[in-house]
This record gives structure tokens, C-alpha cells and sequence, in this order.
């Protein structure tokens, strides 16, 4: 296969084409200093390409992955927006095909053309020439791409024409194909022929590539053949594929091919797009073609209308590498711009060129050393000082890695790429070498990002933007190990405030690793959650989440109820209050009431709605808070555990919720609101994850109370009863009871406490039967018989003993348990033996006792001590199945007692009321429910009874079933009802418990036993017989068949079913029994509790008395505080503190235990394992290369010695001692126990310039299409020999002729011109002297630059120019000097112009015998222009020489003067006169012309200047001790 490393003369063409992509045509930029040129690219076609659907298209991409709907629009669209080329002309060329067939000169035979182009009358006679006979056309081939033989993966495919913008392009990927727009994106060259590589490199580079794109979501663009760098890639993702689950998420790898490469490519052509396209991939009859990988997921095929052409796909993938590259990606409110790297491997002069494309226009780059050629050159002298990279070491370079291409490397080649070389080298912080073993950079993807990272930091920005940009980049990629290691360092002090956008970011995210992180930089939750941030949080809720749907529902009801018009009402905090209201359930209170708007904090917070542009505007400056704002929410960190909780975050809730005060409330909250999300979850899988996160933190609460249980009874049951007002003014107990967290109720210091409200302010260990005895005899409580907790009780004859014991809720409960006996006993005697026409007195006594339990279900339903209100407390009372069957049973007697009153229903009302008894009797077992031996028993029996009723639904069919068949069988036509639900279901009902009926078999059939005609009513209708009447005629033999087979299912099958219900029942419920009867006692527990003393009928009194208090005074209704109490604010706080202490050892305890786990200590000891396995291959490459390099240097040492003596000897031998010049000297000693060679990088990075000028050196002459020869260092000088040199000449053409020199291409013009002196009204003196003048042309006095003619500058010789640099101090509002690191702190004034990235000082050329700069006398007005020049007049001189700029050239340059003007007061008169007449521009709204800003900003070294403009003010902050 033919080689794809393009040579040096296509590079210079391509690059010639890419490098006027980024070029800004338009101003000349004349009086710049230190220009950088930048292409402002115009994105409005694509505005609404910048925000991120992802969720949008990756909904699509699952549901309907192969849609035809969507194939249609993919049919209609792509030929419609996307072209391909077509060659229209035959022309034969003198070349063969490989089959040996006549062709064009496009590469393609008679038989590729179409019909119309073999002879087209309009091109005969002319020479093939394809911008003339190469036409676009829709493209014909699209859609989905499967390849033959191996997996069954889809693909996407297009072939698109050269010309196609980026903007279609990226359309279709990220619309059409569903693409997520990218974190990150990873361009991958290299060479492009199989190579070899070392197995580990290999298998770390594979590890590394695919974990940076699958952990960052990036995009993997590669040049999509199966061969060299881009088949490793393929396998790379293929491997991962292969051991990687479902979940992980698909690596997007995108391959940018040349069409007219590509060997079977028939195959992919369907006008109508081919769903899918089957490819075949041939290796062995590819020839000089090449076949698509089979692992890459998307393809686009770059058409030009050739064939066998490569590289015809670069220009295209570099744009639309530069184009992705300029979109912003937003997420969680923070927009970032996407970031490029490029990863070499291997590769030739195409990759050489590549890698300095890239590195000219910022892109980083990662090298991988060991893969050999054009990696392995660069990362050989990367670490060396750039005047140490010379034409002679890289020829002994490309001799040891270019073997065998090295004898066809011309002289001009080696010098191109030592230029290239040492312009790459020089921007080391652009520039990554991943070494294997290298300390640092274990894997790939790590050196993938600290690179990206590096490169940033490198960027100049105003304050601390540099910073905020590396951390969106690593919040983007979640990669919180980059953000510890690279970002929060000792080197930046990050202050809470700036963290808070990014903490939104990771909280929308749902990146709880970052959230941990930002908590342990000093982020306060109470000081970053406001009203604002919760406000876009909730904005921010996921679509799918159930939380989000209920919030729209209650928004869509307020807008109906408002009837406000066709906006829908924003979100507010009291639409999330009310949601919350429905999921904590009523015994809490509106956690956001509806503020009124004077009294609602606001926070300048522009935020999340807004595009954060990472170039632009800081972070910072978008989140600033007001000085005095105040906190709306109550708890803010409660506000933020339930937004993350409704979410089913689960490590972010963890996180957030050991950051919360009232825990253990906090806890039992989330587990009520998972829980009830749970029941409305229609997701089983989410539904399951609330149930268990429910329960982790139900376990939470148990775990801290627990804690504190054990340190301080008495204030751990504090924290049960505390009124939270964080919490809707509940407490725990409530909470737990509302979410049913029985594991919580039974915890052994709630059933204490909850004893302890039983017996009251009585002891615990009085027995039983002494407080029954003192019931009946209460004087027995003035003897000391029963013992009271409180020390003022126990003495005797005190009426408070007594008001004590009879208070307690044991001794009301049994004091109602003998009342209900009595009643009940009462009851069944009247029914029995009393019950006469007119109520006797034993019956009025009864009818008094259940008015007093009506008068009590009365007070039940209308006590209201919380303020709950009167439908939420009916909605409670009705909630509890034993108030029911109260209501059931009172108005059961009141019909029985209607009808008892009616002499004519006197019997009727004796049944109902028979009934009823009944039902009284059945409320004795809520009674015995606080007996810990019937209580579980109980619960066993109702859950039976459940069981009972699903059961009757199975033996309802077979009794029908059987008692229907046996009817229809033995009985004609029976007509009377109840004699028909007799034979169907009651005599089938008692077949099954032995009652069969005697007649069924036709053995005891007997006439006497039933009527014949079904006229008694007494008797059933006889069964089917003979004309006689005696003998029946029925099969018998059918009927004792259903019989058998009925008692077989009913009697043996179905009974045993229910015997194993009961029993699998019992199994399961014992286990739980103890905790659900603990759980049941409260409710019991809290009822006679609040319950008057006095049992019925002489609770009367009591009600009395209450009502008297009430309605007659007015006295409101009040809670016990033993079940819920109000503490003081200092106590709460103290208690609150305490838990907070306690949830921190449970916390402690937790991780500690968790290291504990055999599984956890067996993770631990393979990951020690993997890291000494790793150190001990590290040590072994570190060792070998420690060693290479002492060796050489060892060398370098010997043969530098040995150059010594021989000079010594020379001279001795000569009677002489040399000149001083000649002596030789020793090279300084290397570094050898340095163990960081990224140190010594570091350090020789540092260094000062290499002495030569650089910027007037760039390869690409700015704003024209000219190259320059390249000049390495080493040929920089005019002395230097250099024989090839053979620069273009270039002179732009200006305007103004009249104020620039002629063009100078004739000798003529030039003649006038006299240099070294003033001609003229142009001073063509230099500040370094004489210059040589040679063929009429002036030498640049800094050497060669690459390029004759004077460029784009006016004059030949020196072009002289003024810096003003005008300063002043920087001040705080208090009017005092700001310092940094004891130095004081300048201020300089610059300027900036449309489009440009970087600002500059306000100077320039001045035109002929002016002294202000043109640039400044467009942002002064004209009336200060002589005050400045007295100003300059009365400046310090701080720099005076040569200039090195982009612009200068052999025959031309810059030199400049720069003088200070600083301002020493803050009232300086001329200081204000000066702010008063500046011209002031805003940047943003300057589209054209030359309207500039001024700004004040803080010198320091990472303001954003031009590089000479930064070294002049570094000489003036060193004038005045100042901070730089």
C-alpha cells in the first residue's frame, strides 16, 4: 500500500489552505505590537447548536434506533444539505490503472464516469482540471453500515463532498446521528502504515485512550482506515467493548476517510441510504486501497472526485476539529467550550506538520514516546534547551528513527524540520511527552488531561478565570482525581465563593465525587444555598423524575386557577412546599410558605440560565452575592438532602446529609418521601432503589440514635419529642410513625421512652397487679404501695399522688378495660335475660354508657392541639381501622336502638342489637394489643384473615362450579331462590367438611325426604326419576365422580393451601411480629395518653369540664410535652450540637467497620498489590533510563575532557598558552539523582531565550498567504553560513503611498533612499547602531528572518513606535493600596482592539513628525492630546531597541520606545483629566471599524498582553517595587 505521509511540498499546500481557516482577513493590524492573529468565526448558523440535548437524543437513540420515520428524514435531508463530487470530463492520463485499464486523470476508468461525461462538447480540447471538471451532486451514499463476517454493531456512514461546511456536518452528527455533543475531543494521528509497538506501551495506550473518552464523553477522531495508528485505536474500543457492560455507554469513534481510498466502497452507494449497507472488509485485495475498521462507530467519507488520492480528508477534518472546537457545551448551568487534543503516535512528515498545525493554533499535544518515527524524534530532544536542538542532531535523529527513509531527506528538509522542531519545543507547555513508567503518568488518559490542563494554565487571563476555566474542564470530564492532583493545589487558593457555580454545575450533574470535594475546600452549604440556587435547582430536575412531573401537575393547577394567560407561572419554592406537603404527609407543615416579595432575599445571580462562556466572562463575576443578603430557607442544607433525595441521588443525599445538624429527623424525613415516591413509581427498577435507599437511611437514624442512646438516655429521648422547626414543625417520633419505619419504633430507647409515657410519672418496675389493687383500693396510694419516679411524689397523703397515679395512661387503660368489661357484661345480660318491651333501667344504663363513648369518639375526632384543622384530623381519625369499627358499632346500636323503641320492631331491633355485641366484643382485641403476649398474636391473626379472603376467592370457584353442575344434574327446573342457593352453595359449602348429601349416589334415595313438585317449602324438590317416582334416574355414576373430584380439590388441595398460607404466613410475620406490635403500641400508647382519667360513663365529667374550658373560656387545646415539646433556642442548639457530635463517631464507626468486611480487606489488598507491582515496573524503567542518561552524559564529559587536554598539548607544543576565547571549558554536570525529569523540563522552560528573535521567525507570515524559508537557530545570525537560504520576498501593498516606502522589487525607487540617518520626515536610524546596507536593502541587525521585502510594515530599515505604558496604584474602597506577597499593587491602562483575544499597551506608529501614537489618539479626545505629550515629556524611559515582532522581516522591523507615566495619588488632577477624555468602547458591541476599550487592569505576569508588551510592564513594575 502506497504510503499516506504526505511530502514536504503537499504539507506546505495543505498548511497554506488550513492556515487561512484561522487567519483574520481585513485589518492590517499595522500599528500592533506583537500581533497574534485569530479568525473571529461568525457561529450564528449554529446558535441553536450550542446547548446540549443529550438526554433528548439519547432517549431516541434507545427507542428507536432504527425508525423509519427517521430513515425517511435521513433520506430527505442528507441529499438535500450534503454533496459529493462527480468528475464530468474525460481526460485519459498517461497513467495505468492497477488492472491495467485506461483511466482519467481523476483516477477512474470509462466505466466509474457517468454517460454524460465520456464526451462533453463544452470541455473538448482542454486540460483536465478539477475545480473546473469536478462538480458537486447530492450524495448517494448514507444510512447504516454493517460489516460483513464480523459483529453485528450498526454503524453510520456519509460521503460528503471537500467542500461541505463544518456546520452540516456536525448538524448531522449531533441531530440526524443522535450524537451527545462532546466533553472532550481526542484527535488521533499518526502513521497511517502498520507499525509495531511494544506490547505494554500498546496495552497502556488502549487502557488509557478508551478510559479518557468513556469517563469524559469525548470523541475519538481518527483517520477511519484499518491500518497504522487508526486500527490501534479500533482495537482499543473493540477490547473495551468486549469486557465492558452495556451501562458503561458506547465510545464514540469517529474515522475521517478519503472516498477515493477506500477499497470496496461499491458497496456503501444507495441513493436512498442504506439501512444498513453491508461492507466488506478484504485486507489481501485492498492493493494500494485501503478497507474502513470495523470498530469504528461513525465514518465520514471526504470526496474530491478522485480516486487513490490520499490526504485528501485533512483540510476538512481540520476544520471541523477547529469548528467542534468552538462550540460550547452547556450542562448544570455552566457552558464550557469544548477542548481538542491531539495524540500522536509514530507517523512521518504528515505527522510532523500535523503536530505543528497544531501546536501553532494552541492545540496541545501528547506524544507517545516509544512508538517510534516522528514521536520518537520529538520526544528524544523535547527535553532539551531549545538552542541545543541543531540541523546536525536532528539529521543524527532522523538517521536512527527514518532508517530507511533518511537517504531520500533533502538539506532543505532536515532544516524545515529543524525549524518545526524547535518552534514545537519551544511551546513546552503546549507540548506532553507520555513516557511509560514515567512517575505521574501511569496510564494515557491521565497524560491526555493533565496536558489540556497545562495548556490552559498557560493561557493569560485577568485574576483567577485561568483557574475557574481548568476546573469546568475537569468538572465536565468527572475526573475529581485530575481536579485533586492538577487543579486543588497549594499553588491556588480557591475562596468558597468562587466554588459556588461549579457546585451547582456538579449538583445538576449529579457528580457527587465533586461535591466532596468542593465540601472539603471550604464550600458552606448554608452559606451556597439560597433561594435563587433552589430555585434553579428544582428549574433543573430531570424530565423522567417523578418529583419533576408532580411539581408540573401543581403548576398546571395554579395557572388553571389563576386563569394569568398563556404563560405558565414560574417556579416558586411554595410549588415544591406543596409537593413536599403531600409526601411528608400532614403531621408537618409547609416547609416554604409563600413569601412575601419585600421580605424575599435576592442574590445577584444572573446563573444557570445564561451561557458561561469559559473564554469570556468569570465565573466569579457571574456569581456575586450581595454583602448583606440573608438566607431564606430555615436549614439549607435540608433544602438541598431532599432536592437530591427526590432525585434518588443516593452518594450525593449521603453526602449532603452528613452535613446536616438535625439528623436523625433529617434521616426519617427522606425515608417518608422515598417511600411514598416509591408507591407512585411506575419504574420497578427506580421503585426499588427508593425502597432500599429509604431504608439506608432509616438505618442512619437508627445508627445516630443509637449513639447518642448510649451516651444520654435522657437527651436522646429529648431528640424523639423535640418540635423540629426545620421540619415542618414535627418531631422524629412523628416522622418515623409517618413513614412506617418500624425497624426505627422498635429500637430498644424508644420502646423505653414509650414505657416510660405508658406508666406516667409512676415507676417502671411497679408491678401490674399493685396498680389493679390500687384501682380498687385507691387509699392503699397514701401507704407507699406504689412507687412514683419524681422524689416530691413519694410523700405520703398527698392529694398530687393521686392526681399522679390516676393520670398515668396504664392505669386509665385498665381502668377502661374493667368500664368496657362491665359494659360489655351489661350488654349481654340485657340481651339475654333483661330485654324487655320497655327499657329497664339496666338498659338506660347502657345507653348512657354509650353515649359517654360517643361523647369520647367525639373528643377524638375533634382535638385538635396541633391546629391541624378539622378535614385533616377527620382524614386521620378515619385512617385508623379501629375508630371504623367504633363508628360501625355506634351506629349499628343506634338502628338496633330505633327499631328497639318501635313496638312493631322490637324483634328485629333485638337482632341488630345481638349483632352489634358482636362487634363491641371484636374491639377487645385493639384492647389487648399492649399485651407483649396476645399483641403479635394479633398481628399474626389479621394478616391470616388476609389470607382468608384471597383464599375464598379460589374455593368460590370450585363450590359454584361443582354446586352448579350437581343442581343442574340432580333438580329440574327449581324455581325458589333460597332453595337454590341451598343446593348450590350451602349444602356444596358443607360437603366439603363432611356433610354429604345422602342422596347424591342414588343409595338412600326415599320420596318421604323431598317434594316431588317443589310445593313445600320445607323440602327440597326430589331429584330426576323414573315414570314410577321411586327409582332415580340421574347417572349416579357422574355425580359420585364430581363428587370425588370435587373433595379431591376442594377438601385435600385447596385446604392444604390454606393450611400453607397460614403456615408461610406465620413464618414470615414471626419474624417481624415483634417489631410491627412495638410499632402498633404507640398508637395505643399516644391514645390513652391524651385520654381523660375517668373511665365510662363517668368520663361525662371530664367532657363537661372540657367543653366548659373551650367554648365557655375559651382555653385552647395543648399537647402533652412528653410526646412533643418545644425546646428553648439555647438548649435546642446545645442538643442539636450534641447529636451533630455523635453522628460524626457513627459516621467513623461506619467507615471503619466497612474496611472490616473480608470483601473490603480482600479490594484492599489488590489494589496495594497493583500499586507495588506498578512502582516495582516504574522503578525498572526509571532505573534503565537513569542509567542511559549518566552514560551519556558520562560521555559527553569524557570527550569534552579529552577536546581539553588536546588543546593543552597543542598549546604546550606551540610555547604558547592560547587566547582566552579559545580555551575550552567543561560542560556543567548534568542532573543525575534527579528523580523527575519533568524538573529539569521545567527548569530549562524557565530559561531565558535562546538569544535570537522568534516572533519575527513563524513559519507563516501573518495576514497574507507568504511562508517564509524556515531559519533554525543556529543559521539566525548573517555570519552564520547558510547557503541554501533562499527567502521569498514579500511587500504588502498600502493604501497611503504617500507614508510608506516603495514596494522594492526594482532598484530604482530604492536609490532615493538614504539609511542610518533622518530622510526626510523618517528617522531611519536604529537604537542598536549601524546597520548593513546590502543590494540597496537594509540587514535586519537580529539576523535572518525567512522573508525579504518589508512585509506589511511601512519603511524599510527600523519602524519606530512609542509604548506609553500609564499606571497607577491599585486601591481598595477604603482608598488604601492593595498588596500582594508585600508589594504593592499597579494598575496599567489598555486598550483593545474588535476581535482580538489579547489586550495591548496604547502605542504604536506615530504618523510623520507626531509624537502621540495613532492608537492612542483614538481613545483620547483631542483636546488632551497636548497635555499628553507633556505628560510623555515629564515619563521615564524604561525600554529602548528592537522590537521582536510577527511583521518584521530581513529588510524591515519594529523598534520602540516605552516610557512610564504613573499616577502616584488617587486624586491626581491629570489622572482625572485623563479618565474624563478616554474614548470608551465596549468590546462587545465594536463590530467593525477601529472602536477600541480601555480598561484598567492589574499588572501581574498572567495578564492577557502581547509578550513584549508583558516583558515592558515587568521593567516597570521592577521601577516601582511592585507586584508582577
Amino acid at each position: 500500500m502506497a504510503s499516506r505521509d504526505l511530502s514536504s511540498q503537499v504539507d506546505l499546500e495543505l498548511w497554506r489552505m488550513e492556515s487561512s481557516d484561522w487567519r483574520r482577513p481585513g485589518s492590517e493590524q499595522e500599528e500592533g505590537f506583537g500581533v497574534q492573529a485569530r479568525r473571529a468565526t461568525d457561529l450564528g448558523m449554529v446558535a441553536n447548536l450550542r446547548r446540549s440535548n443529550s438526554s433528548l437524543y439519547k432517549s431516541r437513540r434507545l427507542l428507536c434506533p432504527f425508525s423509519s420515520e427517521k430513515q425517511e428524514n435521513l433520506s430527505s435531508w442528507i441529499p438535500e444539505n450534503i454533496k459529493k463530487k462527480e468528475c464530468v470530463y474525460f481526460v485519459e492520463s498517461s497513467k495505468l490503472s492497477d488492472a491495467g485499464k485506461v483511466v482519467c486523470a481523476c483516477g477512474y476508468t470509462h466505466e466509474q464516469h457517468l454517460e454524460v461525461a465520456i464526451k462533453p462538447h463544452s470541455f473538448q480540447g482542454k486540460e483536465w482540471d478539477p475545480k473546473k471538471h469536478v462538480h458537486e451532486m447530492p450524495t448517494d451514499a448514507f444510512g447504516d453500515i454493517v460489516f460483513t463476517g464480523l459483529s453485528q454493531k450498526v454503524g453510520k456512514y456519509v460521503r460528503v463532498s471537500q467542500d461541505t461546511p463544518s456546520v452540516v456536518i456536525y448538524q448531522l452528527m449531533t441531530q440526524h446521528w443522535g450524537l451527545d455533543v462532546p466533553n472532550l475531543l481526542i484527535s488521533v494521528t499518526g502513521g497511517a502504515k502498520n507499525f509495531n509497538m511494544k506490547l505494554r506501551l500498546k496495552s497502556i495506550f488502549r487502557r488509557g485512550l478508551v478510559k479518557v473518552a468513556q469517563t469524559t464523553g469525548a470523541w475519538i477522531i481518527t483517520g477511519g482506515s484499518h491500518t497504522g495508528v487508526m486500527k490501534q485505536v479500533g482495537e482499543a474500543v473493540r477490547d473495551f467493548s468486549l469486557s465492558s457492560s452495556c451501562k458503561e455507554g458506547e465510545v464514540i469513534t469517529i474515522g475521517v476517510a478519503t472516498w477515493g481510498t477506500i477499497h470496496n466502497r461499491e458497496g456503501l452507494i444507495h441513493p436512498t441510504g442504506g439501512f444498513p449497507a453491508e461492507y466488506m472488509l478484504d485486507e489481501e485485495g485492498q492493493g494500494n486501497l485501503t478497507c474502513l475498521d470495523s470498530n469504528h462507530s461513525h465514518f465520514i467519507l471526504v470526496d474530491d472526485g478522485t480516486h487513490g488520492q490520499y490526504g485528501v480528508e485533512i483540510p476538512l477534518r481540520t476544520k471541523l476539529e477547529k469548528f467542534i472546537s468552538e462550540q460550547t457545551k452547556e450542562r448544570g448551568g455552566v457552558a464550557i467550550r469544548i477542548p481538542i487534543v491531539c495524540v500522536v503516535l509514530e507517523g512521518g512528515p504528515g505527522t510532523l506538520h500535523t503536530i505543528y498545525n497544531a501546536i501553532t493554533n494552541g492545540t496541545p499535544c501528547v506524544i507517545v514516546e516509544g512508538s517510534g518515527r516522528v514521536a520518537d524524534v520529538i520526544a528524544q530532544v523535547a527535553a532539551l534547551p531549545v538552542s541545543e536542538i541543531t540541523i546536525s542532531l536532528i539529521q543524527q535523529k532522523l538517521s536512527i528513527f527514518f532508517q530507511e527513509m533518511f537517504e531520500t531527506f533533502t538539506e532543505n528538509q532536515i532544516v524545515e524540520w529543524t525549524k518545526k522542531i524547535q518552534d514545537i519545543v519551544r511551546r513546552r507547555q503546549l507540548l506532553t511527552i507520555f513516557r511509560e513508567g514515567k512517575d505521574g503518568q501511569q496510564d494515557v488518559d491521565v497524560a491526555i488531561l493533565q496536558a489540556l490542563l497545562k495548556a490552559s494554565r498557560s493561557l493569560d487571563h485577568f485574576g483567577h478565570e485561568n483557574w475557574d476555566h481548568q476546573l469546568k474542564l475537569a468538572v465536565a470530564w468527572n475526573r475529581v482525581d485530575i481536579a485533586r492532583s492538577e487543579i486543588f493545589t497549594d499553588e491556588w487558593q480557591w475562596k468558597p465563593s468562587d466554588l459556588h457555580p461549579m457546585m451547582t454545575a456538579a449538583l445538576i450533574s449529579n457528580k457527587p465525587e465533586f461535591v466532596r470535594l468542593f465540601l472539603e475546600n471550604g464550600v458552606r452549604l448554608k452559606e451556597f444555598v439560597t433561594w435563587d440556587t433552589l430555585v434553579c435547582l428544582y428549574e433543573n430536575l430531570e424530565p423522567s423524575c417523578l418529583f419533576h412531573s408532580k411539581l408540573q401537575k401543581v403548576l398546571a393547577e395554579e395557572h388553571e386557577r389563576l386563569a394569568c394567560g398563556p404563560t405558565a407561572p414560574r417556579l416558586h419554592m411554595h410549588h415544591v412546599a406543596q409537593v413536599l406537603r403531600e409526601l411528608l404527609g400532614d403531621s408537618t407543615q409547609l416547609l416554604y410558605p409563600r413569601p412575601r416579595y419585600s421580605d424575599r432575599p435576592r442574590l445577584s445571580l444572573p446563573m444557570p440560565h445564561i451561557k458561561l462562556n469559559v473564554q469570556g466572562v468569570s465565573l466569579r463575576s457571574l456569581y456575586k452575592r450581595s454583602t448583606d443578603h440573608v438566607t431564606f430557607t430555615i436549614d439549607p442544607v435540608r433544602d438541598l438532602l431532599i432536592w437530591a433525595v427526590i432525585q434518588n441521588h443516593r452518594e450525593l443525599a449521603g453526602i449532603i446529609w452528613a452535613q446536616s445538624q438535625d439528623c436523625t429527623a433529617a434521616a426519617l424525613a427522606c425515608s417518608k418521601i422515598l417511600k411514598e415516591l416509591s408507591k407512585e413509581e411506575e419504574d420497578t427498577d427506580s421503585s426499588e432503589e427508593m425502597l432500599a435507599l429509604a431504608d439506608e437511611f432509616e438505618h442512619r437514624a437508627i445508627g445516630v440514635f443509637t449513639e447518642c442512646y448510649r451516651k444520654d438516655e435522657e437527651r436522646a429521648q429529648k431528640l424523639l419529642v423535640r418540635v423540629s422547626e426545620a421540619w415542618g414543625k414535627t418531631t422524629c417520633l412523628q416522622l418515623a410513625l409517618e413513614a412506617k419505619d418500624m425497624k426505627f419504633v422498635s429500637h430498644g430507647g424508644i420502646q423505653a421512652f414509650l414505657t416510660k409515657v405508658w406508666w406516667g410519672q409512676l415507676c417502671v418496675d411497679n408491678g401490674l397487679w399493685r396498680i389493679i389493687l390500687c384501682m380498687l383500693v385507691f387509699p392503699l396510694l397514701f401507704t407507699g404501695f406504689i412507687s412514683f419516679r419524681e422524689k416530691k411524689l413519694q410523700a405520703l397523703c398527698r392529694p398530687a399522688r393521686v392526681r399522679a397515679f390516676f393520670n398515668a395512661p396504664v392505669v386509665i387503660f385498665h381502668l377502661n378495660i374493667l368500664s368496657y368489661f362491665a359494659f360489655l357484661c351489661l350488654f349481654a345480660y340485657v340481651l339475654m335475660v333483661d330485654f324487655q318491651p320497655s327499657p329497664s333501667w339496666c338498659e338506660y344504663l347502657i345507653y348512657l354508657w354509650l353515649f359517654s363513648l360517643v361523647c369520647e369518639e367525639m373528643r377524638q375526632l375533634f382535638y385538635d392541639p396541633d391546629g391541624c384543622g378539622l378535614m385533616k384530623k377527620a382524614s386521620l381519625y378515619f385512617s385508623d381501622f379501629w375508630n371504623k369499627l367504633d363508628i360501625g358499632a355506634i351506629l349499628l346500636f343506634i338502628a338496633g336502638l330505633t327499631c328497639r323503641l318501635i313496638p312493631v320492631t322490637l324483634y328485629p331491633g333485638r337482632i341488630i342489637l345481638s349483632l352489634d355485641f358482636i362487634m363491641f366484643c371484636l374491639r377487645l382485641m385493639h384492647i389487648f394489643t399492649i399485651s407483649k403476649t396476645l399483641g403479635p398474636k394479633i398481628i399474626i391473626v389479621k394478616r391470616m384473615m388476609k389470607d382468608v379472603f384471597f383464599f375464598l376467592f379460589l374455593l368460590a370457584v370450585w363450590v359454584v362450579s361443582f354446586g352448579v353442575a350437581k343442581q343442574a344434574i340432580l333438580i329440574h327446573n327449581e324455581s325458589r331462590v333460597d332453595w337454590i342457593f341451598r343446593g348450590v352453595v350451602y349444602h356444596s359449602y358443607l360437603t366439603i367438611f363432611g356433610q354429604i348429601p345422602t342422596y347424591i349416589d342414588g343409595v338412600n334415595f326415599s320420596m318421604d325426604q323431598c317434594s316431588p313438585n317443589g310445593t313445600d317449602p320445607y323440602k327440597p324438590k326430589c331429584p330426576e326419576s323414573d315414570w314410577t317416582g321411586k327409582v332415580p334416574a340421574f347417572p349416579e355414576w357422574l355425580t359420585v365422580t364430581l363428587l370425588c373430584l370435587y373433595l379431591l380439590f376442594a377438601n385435600i388441595l385447596l385446604l392444604n393451601l390454606l393450611i400453607a398460607m397460614f403456615n408461610y404466613t406465620f413464618q414470615e410475620v414471626q419474624e417481624h411480629t415483634d417489631q410491627i406490635w412495638k410499632f402498633q403500641r404507640h398508637d395505643l400508647i399516644e391514645e390513652y395518653h391524651g385520654r381523660p382519667p375517668a373511665p365510662p360513663p363517668l368520663i361525662l365529667l371530664s367532657h363537661l369540664q372540657l367543653l366548659i374550658k373551650r367554648i365557655v373560656l375559651k382555653i385552647p387545646a395543648k399537647r402533652h410535652k412528653q410526646l412533643k415539646n418545644k425546646l428553648e433556642k439555647n438548649e435546642e442548639v446545645a442538643l442539636l450540637t450534641w447529636e451533630v457530635y455523635l453522628k460524626e463517631n457513627y459516621l467513623q464507626n461506619q467507615q471503619f467497620q466497612h474496611k472490616q468486611w473480608p470483601e473490603q480487606k480482600i479490594q484492599d489488598i489488590s489494589e496495594k498489590v497493583d500499586t507495588m507491582v506498578g512502582l516495582l515496573d516504574m522503578d525498572r524503567v526509571k532505573r534503565s533510563g537513569s542509567m542511559e542518561q549518566r552514560l551519556a552524559s558520562l560521555e559527553e564529559q569524557v570527550a569534552q575532557t579529552a577536546r581539553a587536554l588536546h588543546w593543552i598539548v597543542t598549546a604546550l607544543k606551540d610555547s604558547g598558552f592560547g587566547s582566552g576565547a579559545g580555551v575550552l571549558t567543561l560542560a556543567p554536570q548534568k542532573a543525575f539523582d534527579e528523580p523527575d525529569a519533568e524538573l529539569s523540563i521545567r527548569r530549562k522552560a524557565e530559561e531565558p531565550g535562546d538569544g535570537y528573535h522568534v516572533n519575527a521567525r513563524h513559519l507563516l507570515y501573518p495576514n497574507a498567504r507568504i511562508m517564509r524559508f524556515p531559519v533554525p537557530n543556529e543559521k539566525v545570525p548573517w555570519e552564520a553560513e547558510f547557503l541554501i537560504y533562499d527567502p521569498p520576498f514579500y511587500t504588502a501593498e498600502k493604501k497611503d503611498v504617500a507614508l510608506t516606502d516603495p514596494v522594492g522589487d526594482m532598484a530604482e525607487p530604492l536609490s532615493k533612499i538614504s539609511y542610518n540617518v533622518v530622510d526626510g520626515m523618517t528617522d531611519r536610524r536604529s537604537f542598536h547602531g549601524a546597520y548593513v546596507v546590502q543590494y540597496g536593502l537594509p540587514l535586519n541587525p537580529m539576523g535572518r528572518t525567512g522573508l525579504r521585502g518589508r512585509g506589511s510594515l511601512s519603511w524599510f530599515g527600523p519602524n519606530h513606535t512609542l509604548q506609553p505604558v500609564v499606571t497607577r496604584w491599585k486601591r481598595n474602597q477604603g482608598g488604601a493600596i492593595c498588596r500582594k506577597s508585600v508589594r504593592k499593587m499597579l494598575e496599567v491602562l489598555v486598550m483593545k482592539l474588535p476581535h482580538s483575544e489579547h489586550w495591548a499597551l496604547p502605542g504604536g506608529s506615530r504618523e510623520p513628525g507626531e509624537m502621540l501614537p495613532r492608537k492612542l489618539k483614538q481613545v483620547l479626545r483631542q483636546e488632551f492630546w497636548v497635555a499628553f505629550e507633556t505628560l510623555l515629556m515629564q515619563g521615564t524611559e524604561v525600554y529602548k531597541g528592537y522590537v521582536d515582532d510577527p511583521r518584521n522581516t530581513d529588510n524591515a522591523w519594529i523598534e520602540t520606545v516605552a516610557v512610564s507615566i504613573h499616577f502616584q495619588g488617587q486624586n491626581d488632577v491629570e489622572l482625572k483629566r485623563l479618565e474624563e477624555n478616554l474614548h470608551t468602547h465596549d468590546p462587545k458591541e465594536s463590530t467593525g471599524g477601529l472602536g477600541m476599550s480601555t480598561e484598567w487592569q492589574v499588572v501581574d505576569r498572567r495578564i492577557p498582553l502581547y509578550a513584549n508588551h508583558k516583558t515592558i510592564l515587568q521593567k516597570v513594575a521592577s521601577l516601582f517595587g511592585a507586584h508582577f
